[in-house]
């Protein structure tokens, strides 16, 4: 069974492919001052709950955007499952092409998320991450990275307004059924949850009319489902599309790593 890890800002998402299928899943919280011992007894009670023999996990692959995570989650699976993981970064095969500037500071979770993409719904494509930031990134018919946007996530967003506003209360994300709103509260989840939404689609529109191209839509993050409610446009929401990217790098790696040797 292979182990997948996705490290990011706020949540460490954790999956168990048994051969191809994602048969166990995990969110914690990222502790960026966790020990790798700390980490291993969270990935051993994860284990125990779901009755999961760690003896039968035989390989492990680790995305992460958070640095500090990386080794001693890293360690933390090597403590309870005897496996030493394969890092997202470069020097590992993809089998996406990325055509931007620099290609070594582009975020694992988003190279991950667009492979599992590509291999699921096909090029060209948007693909929008929702979490502590909000990444639009497109992806061609020829499974190549050409580049996106990065904005502040909608939770940051809210932070930094009611952080700085001494008369702005915090407020749930509940959407209003209006979009002109009659109370402080509702003004501003109308503004986090409609205003995102308008954001996305504005920006798909822009995408789409710079590229000429009509492209398969995809979300996923966690407040993905509520935005993509309040859009125009028609977005496939994928919860586990990270760990199936992740899932699709791994096994270009491993064969290319175990493919028997050609005669000479």
């Amino acid at each position: 069974m292979l182990l997948t890890a996705d490290v990011g800002n706020t949540n460490i998402k954790l999956g168990i492919f048994d051969g191809k299928k994602l048969v166990h899943k995990l969110r914690v919280s990222t502790n960026r001052a966790e020990t790798s011992d700390e980490f291993a007894v969270e990935l051993y009670t994860f284990f125990q709950i779901y009755n999961i023999d760690a003896k039968k996990i035989n390989a492990s692959i680790i995305s992460s955007v958070v640095p500090r995570v990386t080794e001693p989650l890293r360690e933390a699976i090597q403590i309870v499952t005897n496996v030493k993981s394969l890092i997202v970064g470069p020097g590992l095969k993809t089998g996406m092409e990325l055509k931007i500037d620099h290609p070594e500071t582009l975020g694992g979770d988003i190279v991950c998320g667009c492979v599992g993409a590509y291999k699921k719904y096909g090029g060209p494509l948007i693909m929008t991450f929702m979490g502590t930031a909000t990444v639009i990134a497109y992806v061609d018919e020829h499974f190549a990275y050409k580049g996106g946007i990065i904005a502040p996530g909608v939770g940051i967003s809210l932070d930094a307004l009611t952080q700085n506003g001494a008369l702005l209360p915090s407020v749930d994300m509940r959407t209003p059924q209006k979009v002109i709103c009659t109370n402080t509260a509702d003004c501003i989840r109308s503004a986090m949850t409609h205003g995102a939404a308008c954001m996305l689609d504005g920006m798909i529109d822009k995408f789409i009319a710079e590229t000429g191209k009509d492209c398969f839509l995809v979300a996923t993050g966690g407040l993905a489902p509520q935005t993509i409610k309040n859009c125009s446009h028609k977005i496939t929401f994928d919860e586990n599309i990270i760990l199936e990217g992740l899932y699709h790098i791994y096994q270009k790696n491993i064969k290319q790593h175990t493919a028997p040797k050609k005669a000479m």
